[in-house]
């Protein structure tokens, strides 16, 4: 009778066990489905993803202001925000470099001696008492196998995690150079107000004057002097508060600094970004779109998610494991290094998971869950990120027509003011009149000064969401001439 070999029933016993191993993971799965984005494409703009990128650097150099751009390299140097995410960001690098180095095999010296002395009722041959020295020198080795790449996808879920970290950065960056410029803005804004007041208070006061002259000249009652005089203290509370807006301004802007509020007392008074520094181009490509970092790091975190669902399925199957070690053992400092003092060992050793309470299952199950999350928040970051631009770009064009046609109010205000005051110089016009035309000749400006500011404002955050900007199409040899 022929005998069967032993490596046949080992065989047999290693594939019933792989195929066990592997038929536990049957009924666990991922849900979710990343969304493509030129299915949510509009009339707005073609939404065709482009490979991840960097934002623009430095974009706000674009806005023509060398005041700001110092002021956002400052608050680039010295905001804990900023310091928060460069500190995260080196956190998961550090992870993946541990991660990397689980993959790399060991080695470890060791050296020591021992001093002993042994007690006579440990050695039955009357020999205790005596001291020795016991001398060991040894390498000692080990290495995992990686059998099925577990252990490379966990490295690389780890190096995604820190390119995400790193755009997350990127994103803390661009986040706080739009908040600084928009406070500028602010700031800009609050000073254009204070002006405002300040002109308006002069032509109170201007009004004052006329109205005693004609009350002196019998033209006005008392009653109307005194409605005057309470139109100049309203313009002087006006201005106190345009003041206390601009001290507010400054110190936001000191605090995205990283400065205290004294930081705010030391800003000079802003220049109005030019509104051709933001003018929307005449097509916006959604290129621009797979620019932006927290779009960017969503993708990166989707890889991660998938990496870790392979390392997880890897522990499902067996793996082999190799420890080494070598080196010299001896009591006698002369026989160190003799043959009779040589010691190595070599051991391989096989892990065969075969029952473990549903603990791989559940690391799995939560491993799916953990990426259905990633995708989720792709997928919200994606379509926020189209909501976003389509509503800026939308927002842009209504402020560009509410500006014109504010300015064409603003200037018919100034002309009727004009008139009404040389009328009621002149004795002809009553002071409803001009008390009703200059109070629409303040309005209307506050108005405009607050549309151009939003413009700025939404051309700014239009930026933003875009990941970094956008260039204004060159004009053609016929515009241009």
């Amino acid at each position: 009778m022929k005998t069967m070999p032993l490596r046949t029933p080992l065989a047999l016993i290693f594939s019933a066990v792989l195929l066990v191993a592997c038929a536990s993971q049957e009924g666990l799965h991922t849900e979710g489905r990343a969304l493509d984005a030129a299915s949510l494409q509009g009339a707005t703009f073609t939404a065709n993803l482009s490979p991840a990128a960097w934002p623009t650097t430095d974009w706000w150099n674009r806005l023509g202001d060398p005041q700001l751009n110092a002021l956002i390299d400052e608050a680039l140097r010295s905001s804990p925000d900023l310091q928060v995410a460069d500190a995260r960001a080196r956190q998961a690098s550090a992870a993946a470099l541990a991660a990397d180095a689980q993959r790399q095999p060991t080695l470890d010296a060791n050296a020591n001696v021992t001093r002993s002395r042994s007690a006579r009722v440990d050695d039955p041959s009357g020999q205790g008492g005596r001291y020795g020295t016991l001398r060991t020198l040894s390498l000692d080795g080990g290495y995992r196998f990686d059998l099925w790449g577990g252990e490379r996808a966990a490295w690389e879920a780890a190096l995604g995690r820190a390119r995400a970290g790193e755009v997350d950065r990127q994103g803390a960056r661009l986040t706080l150079a739009a908040e600084v410029t928009r406070a500028y803005n602010d700031l800009g804004l609050a000073y254009a107000t204070q002006d405002l007041a300040q002109q308006d208070l002069k032509r109170s006061r201007d009004m004052l004057g006329l109205a005693r002259s004609r009350v002196d000249a019998g033209l006005d009652s008392e009653y109307q002097l005194q409605q005057t005089q309470s139109l100049e203290a309203a313009a002087e509370a006006s201005l106190t508060a345009a003041t206390g807006q601009v001290d507010s301004a400054r110190i936001r802007l000191a605090v995205l600094l990283g400065q205290g509020p004294d930081r705010g007392a030391t800003l000079p008074r802003p220049q109005l970004i030019a509104p051709t520094a933001v003018s929307l181009p005449a097509n916006v490509p959604a290129e621009l779109l797979g620019r932006r970092p927290d779009l960017v790091a969503a993708r990166w975190r989707v890889e991660a998610a998938t990496r870790d669902i392979d390392a997880s399925k890897a522990d499902f199957y067996p793996n082999l494991n190799l420890s080494v070690a070598a080196g010299s053992k001896s009591l006698l400092g002369d026989a160190m290094f003799g043959g009779a003092s040589r010691f190595f060992s070599v051991g391989p050793a096989l892990s065969l998971p075969i029952f473990d309470g549903g603990a791989r299952r559940a690391a799995l199950a939560g491993r799916n869950a953990d990426y259905d999350v990633a995708v989720a928040q792709y997928n919200q970051t994606l379509v926020g990120a189209l909501g976003d631009i389509g509503d800026g770009i939308s927002r842009i064009r209504t402020l560009e027509q509410q500006i014109e046609q504010q300015q064409r109010a603003r200037d018919i205000a100034r002309s009727s003011y004009d008139i009404a005051m040389q009328r009621y110089a002149d004795g002809i016009g009553n002071y409803l009149d001009a008390l009703s035309v200059e109070q629409q000749l303040l309005q209307s400006e506050r108005q405009l000064a607050n549309l151009r500011a939003e413009r700025i404002d939404a051309s700014v955050l239009l930026m933003q969401a875009l990941g970094g900007g956008f260039e204004a199409a060159a004009p053609s040899p016929t515009s241009a001439r």
